[in-house]
């Protein structure tokens, strides 16, 4: 196959988004592929520059709001790529902003270029919280109340109750969240998040254990458990640096509550009109309740990302894994 990696971007997960797109180049390349490499911020990459790419860690914080403005300035349009027509799919490894809210997949399909993951409808839908969960619950999976803002903490205690988990409506990788215990600290955290997006999500906190499994093809893979080790929730440092989480696949759970999990991952992807793949997480009380928290269209594509560790722990290595997405986008294109 001939495949363009398409990642970096100009969002919070940028770095997110370089060190899947290095990797995949790589193991596509070992698979004996022809692969382009574009940073839709920056171009094609030269081959020194896509080393420098493979061999890249993520820094313990996003890059900074200056950094991320001063690349949308100078970013350079997909359409300035002229080989892009020429290779038989586009293989996206772009995580939050354009490259995951449809907006590029749009683009992509008015070209009548193939491309992995989902369609731009889907995309967009699971990137809005907000509206994802009205669909959640329409399908009857279960996720937690919430509220969006402006809400007071009067609105907020009588609906919810404290703890929260005040998050930014269109955003991932857990930047901009904060939990928030007290009513006074509301406000403040609404303020963290509107940096993010201008829609502000005010959520109830589900206590418990943090479960995720992915979809390839329509069909559940293993699931897996995250245990944090140096903060409470799974947030952006504990997901990219070593030693932040415990990661465990397959899950201790019992076959009834791994099938349940398996279930509702499949019937949120599909509530959601997801294809291809996705990857969707959850929580588990202790009384062995699940919760969805949301549905990942474009999640992290490293060896030891949860999605590829996902897919190993049934068999499909990580270079398998990047073949069968690409496929599955060619054959839906045809």
């Amino acid at each position: 196959m001939k495949v363009a990696v398409l990642f970096g971007g100009t969002s919070e997960e940028r770095d997110v988004s370089l060190a899947s797109g290095g990797q995949i180049i790589q193991a596509l390349r070992v698979a004996g592929h022809e692969v382009l490499a574009i940073d839709t911020a920056r171009g094609f990459l030269s081959a020194p520059e896509v080393e420098a790419l493979i061999a890249a860690k993520v820094d313990p914080l996003p890059p900074d709001e200056k950094a991320l403005a001063t690349m949308q300035n100078q970013a350079l349009a997909i359409a300035n790529a002229p080989d892009l027509a020429a290779v038989d799919v586009v293989m996206l490894a772009l995580h939050g902003g354009s490259g995951e809210d449809g907006s590029v997949q749009a683009f992509l399909k008015m070209l009548g270029i193939p491309y992995t993951g989902s369609g731009h409808r889907g995309s967009a839908v699971a990137m809005d919280k907000d509206m994802s969960k009205h669909l959640l619950r329409a399908a009857g999976v279960p996720t937690a109340e919430w509220l969006m803002a402006p809400a007071s903490a009067e609105q907020v205690e009588n609906a919810l109750g404290f703890p929260v988990v005040v998050k930014p409506n269109k955003q991932g990788s857990t930047v901009g969240l904060t939990i928030v215990r007290e009513p006074g600290l509301l406000e403040s955290a609404i303020a963290e998040a509107n940096k993010y997006d201008d829609e502000v999500m005010i959520e109830r906190f589900i206590a418990g254990r943090e479960l995720t499994v992915g979809i390839l093809d329509g069909q559940a893979l293993a699931v897996g458990e995250i245990r944090p080790l140096n903060a409470e929730i799974f947030d952006y440092a504990s997901k990219y640096q070593a030693g932040g989480a415990e990661e465990i696949f397959p899950a201790p759970l019992s076959a009834e509550l791994t099938l349940e999990v398996q279930r509702l991952g499949v019937l949120t992807h599909r509530a959601l009109k997801l294809d291809c793949y996705s990857r969707v997480d959850f929580r588990l009380t202790d009384d062995d309740q699940l919760y969805c928290l949301e549905a990942n269209t474009l999640p992290g594509m490293t060896a030891t990302s949860l999605l590829p560790q996902s897919a190993a722990a049934v068999g499909i290595s990580f270079t398998e894994l990047c073949e069968r997405i690409c496929r599955l986008a060619i054959e839906r294109a045809k």
